[in-house]
């Protein structure tokens, strides 16, 4: 086992961890809601046409991401397929920085760019794990990649909060600069702690490279292909399906919780900073739950994460002070890492080997498209009821469904389909 390797794979999650806490997470919610305030909408609207915004993004890396896969398979290229896309999503974080005090619809379009250039990177990113590690070692490389993850995330948080804090102190006018600065940090962040991947990890021998458009036509023949292949892996099919679900209500609470405490009259500086403790609580907890799986089984560890979730939904519909979104941050930092750790790994040992980068084209499509629901049901929800708390409660469905659908896969079938090559 290359320890090089996989400690360069590891530092990805270390550099695209700045766009997920602190744009997705912490200042790209209340900073688009506060545009669109000016702009004319209400505050339920401003919160309802976030929740439309992260849905098309999801959704447009949904539809796309099968492809991706697919397609690289055929050219070996996914390290040059995962750097074009960290490029466009580096690239358009920046441009953040052009978007006016009322302009919210630029706001929504440069999002969706960035977002789609984030995600589709992470397929490729994904797709490189069983190259660098193997067997019950998976469980702990993914589980160390998020780890990671939450302290490169988390301390680029704590400047960006401290900026935003106190600007003058940092030589900047106002907040408003100070937060067009931190999008600016996270895309540096991003581009300079993706470099040991590139440098480090090697890229997967395939058996026929291909050029270009012979490429594309072969992605899109093995595309096809693919949806009648992986039925013969009928338990991955299965947990395909529960996780398609539970990871929708997962990632709402993600995109929408500073937007859904900013409607609830929460203050950015309180939120950000329980986000903040959410990545230092997270860390030792994604260890926690790597050490627990192995006792365990990653399937009954995420089923513990999911009972958590359950209690969270609940608990924040009756949210009305700082006091309680600080105790649902805590709650969730738990459980949020190891239940994106182990789901990945889980589905990682499941997978055919020289099917990988395809198969986790669909893994990220089954957590992509299954993600458009969640911020498209909590927006709507927002816009009929004239608030949000419906819309939060409304995730409890997501965790108890997907966790369901889950006790029912038998992983064991799963594996040994996986390295027979055989129906299971």
């Amino acid at each position: 086992m290359d320890r090089k390797a996989i400690n360069a794979w590891c530092m990805y999650d270390w550099a695209n961890s700045a766009f997920m806490t602190t744009v997705v997470a912490a200042l790209y919610p209340p900073f688009f809601r506060s545009i669109a305030i000016r702009a004319g909408l209400s505050e339920n609207m401003a919160t309802a046409y976030w929740g439309y915004t992260a849905a098309i993004s999801l959704l447009i890396v949904a539809v796309v991401a099968p492809l991706l896969g697919a397609t690289a398979d055929h050219t070996g290229g996914r390290k040059r397929y995962l750097g074009a896309f960290a490029g466009l999503g580096i690239l358009f974080t920046l441009s953040f920085v052009f978007i006016g005090e009322d302009t919210w619809l630029l706001a929504s379009v440069l999002y969706v760019v960035a977002a789609f250039g984030f995600a589709g990177a992470n397929v490729f990113y994904d797709s490189l794990l069983p190259v660098v590690a193997r067997g019950a070692d998976i469980d702990r490389v993914s589980s160390k990649g998020f780890a990671v993850g939450y302290l490169g995330g988390g301390l680029l948080l704590v400047l960006n909060v401290l900026w935003v804090w106190r600007p003058q102190t940092f030589g900047m006018p106002d907040v408003g600069f100070a937060i067009r600065a931190s999008f600016v940090s996270v895309a540096v962040w991003w581009a300079v702690f993706s470099i040991p991947l590139f440098r480090r990890v090697s890229e997967p021998a395939v058996a026929r490279a291909l050029g270009g458009r012979r490429a594309l036509g072969e992605g899109l023949s093995r595309l096809a292909a693919t949806f009648r292949e992986i039925r013969k892996y009928r338990q991955l099919v299965l947990f395909l399906v529960a996780f398609w679900i539970y990871t929708d209500g997962l990632g709402t609470i993600v995109r929408m919780a500073t937007a859904y405490g900013d409607e609830m009259g929460i203050g950015l500086t309180d939120m950000i900073t329980a986000l903040i403790i959410t990545q230092a609580v997270g860390i030792p907890f994604t260890f926690l739950f790597g050490a627990v799986a192995r006792r365990t089984g990653a399937k009954k560890a995420i089923l513990a994460t999911l009972s958590v979730y359950v209690a969270v939904s609940i608990s924040a519909y009756f949210m009305r002070t700082a006091l309680h979104f600080y105790a649902l941050a805590f709650s969730v930092a738990t459980v949020q890492g190891g239940c994106q750790a182990l789901s990945r790994s889980l589905f990682a040992r499941m997978v055919p080997k020289e099917k990988a980068a395809e198969f986790f084209g669909f893994y990220s499509t089954s957590s992509k498209f299954a993600g458009v629901f969640g911020p498209l049901i909590f927006a709507l929800l927002s816009q009929i009821t004239g608030h949000s708390r419906l819309g939060i409660a409304s995730l409890v469905v997501f965790f108890v469904v997907g966790g369901a659908l889950l006790m029912r896969v038998n992983v064991e079938e799963g594996v040994e389909a996986a390295s027979s090559g055989g129906p299971a």
